[in-house]
């Protein structure tokens, strides 16, 4: 995932629980030579964060300080970190009948309820966090990813184009936009997008499973493969990788090690119709 990013969208900071920047969006890529749903650092769910000694330290802070948003924020972030949607969903009401012109805490609302599946909820907050602050890159980016889960092409172009035409360092900017290209078959501009977001966060495994996606569709196996290699050890979890890293293998005439990279896939998600297919293909004996 990318680390250091977010809009998921930022690592938040917490310095005396002020500027609480935004949580988690969650967006697995799906199987497939498909892309993905969109914001890629997605924090992970962290139970830890949510633990009764750090719950009950927060709620402290704030029975200390009834009338201080960014308490609330910071419970909020703590809850929705931990997968505990509802009560972070709480907080940031409070927060925002507490102070209604935080950008943060509309932000923060917005990426739960994209957690939730609550798209143009999502997308009216995130455009309160944007009219107070119009430079907000992050809640750009998320807007644009709420826009492109409703399939809405061009406001999602917008806001992505908003976000590099504000910051030209911002990686998932670049990658979210690269996606879109993808989705339209673009891969020409898909991959100098994904390039981009690379060369800015070469640590970050969505940009080369979404490029190696694209060299597979303009029949390029072997620079899929290189970057797909790159994913999987960056992310030896993501299915997504393995089955297309398989595909690539297969491509490649390399049967053996294509079966071992869809049989890797399957084991982490059994729905991955790529590799499940590729499984079925293969001990039929047939090819590509």
């Amino acid at each position: 995932m990318f680390n250091g990013l977010a809009g998921t969208e930022t690592i938040f900071s917490f310095p005396n629980f002020r500027r609480i920047a935004q949580i988690f969006v969650a967006a697995a890529m799906v199987s497939g030579c498909q892309t993905s749903d969109g914001s890629f650092q997605s924090s992970p769910v962290d139970k830890a964060a949510g633990s009764s000694a750090n719950i009950d330290s927060l709620t402290s802070v704030i029975k200390a300080n009834p009338n201080d948003a960014d308490a609330y924020n910071t419970r909020g972030i703590a809850y929705g970190q931990a997968g505990r949607l509802r009560q972070a969903q709480d907080d940031f009401n409070t927060a925002i009948q507490l102070d209604p012109r935080s950008p943060e805490a509309y932000a923060n609302r917005a990426l739960v309820y994209r957690r939730m599946g609550d798209e143009q909820a999502a997308i009216a907050d995130y455009t309160r966090a944007i009219k107070l602050r119009p430079d907000y890159d992050a809640a750009f980016v998320g807007r644009g990813n709420a826009y492109r889960t409703l399939g809405q092409v061009g406001p999602a172009l917008q806001d992505f184009n908003a976000v590099i035409a504000l910051n030209s360092s911002n990686a998932r900017a670049f990658y979210n936009r690269g996606l879109i290209y993808q989705s339209q078959n673009n891969h020409t501009q898909a991959i100098e997008d994904f390039a981009t977001a690379i060369g800015l966060n070469p640590n970050a495994s969505e940009p080369y499973i979404a490029r190696g996606i694209s060299y597979l569709e303009i029949n390029d196996p072997n620079a899929a493969f290189s970057d797909l290699s790159l994913a999987v050890n960056l992310d030896r979890r993501s299915a997504v990788a393995w089955a297309n890293r398989g595909l690539a293998l297969e491509l490649l005439g390399q049967p053996t090690d294509a079966l071992r990279n869809y049989n890797k896939a399957v084991n982490l998600d059994n729905s991955n119709k790529l590799a499940r297919e590729g499984l079925s293909r293969m001990n039929r004996g047939q090819r590509i």
